[in-house]
């Protein structure tokens, strides 16, 4: 009983990466590097980060860089309130150089360009290799990250290298409020990216976790947009079928929609 068992597990096991492996055969790739960062990042998040723009990938050297400082703070301390402050900080002064909507985690590495996607990818991808209870949040036009720690939310707002890591519960409160979705507001544009925090307080319709792999979504979802505004609609097709890949989300298929419309249109036009 128990052979057949693990039989039927292992047949099972190889049955999903078949299906795995053959979902990703129907994506168009740019370029053999992004489809083998697609492919290990099956495994891996961090890999599909690597993924968009991967043709002008930099090397992981700052990267391994930080997670090397870090893992010496983390044996000394663990999974510590000093350690969160370091890590947020560290982050900054290796990763977080300037802002810039849309940089994606590839200029993050590169040149130190970054915006919500990217940095709070980096965030998160840290606070799971240290073990801290953490949540990353999407909103209509901003990620941020919640850390659950010592019976108390933290928020790591990634565009502030300077008050960016609120503690005070009421500070907290008052930052998550005013994200709180509203039902009765009408979904955004497709085609508005995700990159900074938003200014309006009062018209949010998105309020959801969301995990890395749906984050890397969201970057590919960015990057989409960007093709889109450029007119280039074959081009954010091809992504955006990347990013419903990670992310099965309204906002991703209904500009999937409107590319596939709009590339369409193109075509006939050019006959």
């Amino acid at each position: 009983m128990k052979k057949a068992l693990l039989t039927y597990i292992l047949l099972s096991t190889i049955g999903l990466h078949a299906m795995a492996q053959n979902a990703i055969e129907t994506l168009r790739f740019d370029s053999n590097s992004e489809k083998e960062l697609w492919m290990t990042g099956q495994a891996n998040p961090y890999f599909l980060f690597r993924a968009v723009q991967a043709e002008s990938a930099p090397s992981d050297q700052k990267w391994n860089d930080l997670v090397a400082e870090l893992d010496q703070k983390f044996h000394k301390k663990g999974t510590h309130i000093s350690l969160l402050r370091q890590l947020f900080q560290k982050s900054h002064q290796h990763l977080f150089k300037t802002y810039e909507q849309h940089a994606t985690f590839n200029d993050m590495l590169g040149i130190g360009l970054y915006d919500c996607v990217s940095a709070s990818a980096a965030l998160a991808l840290l606070l799971d290799r240290y073990d801290f209870d953490y949540k990353v949040v999407e909103t209509d036009y901003h990620v941020f990250i919640v850390v659950y720690h010592e019976n108390k939310d933290i928020i790591l707002e990634s565009t502030l290298p300077v008050g960016g890591m609120i503690t005070a519960p009421p500070e907290v409160a008052s930052y998550l409020e005013g994200y709180k979705a509203d039902d009765s507001m009408r979904p955004k544009s497709f085609n508005q990216r995700l990159g900074a925090p938003k200014v309006d307080l009062s018209d949010n319709t998105i309020f959801r976790k969301v995990n890395l792999a749906q984050l890397a979504g969201l970057q590919y979802y960015n990057d989409a947009i960007s093709h889109f505004n450029e007119q280039s609609f074959e081009k954010a097709s091809s992504q955006l079928s990347k990013a419903l890949k990670l992310y099965n989300s309204g906002r991703i298929e209904g500009l999937k929609v409107l590319a596939d419309e709009q590339a369409t249109l193109v075509a006939r036009s050019n006959q």
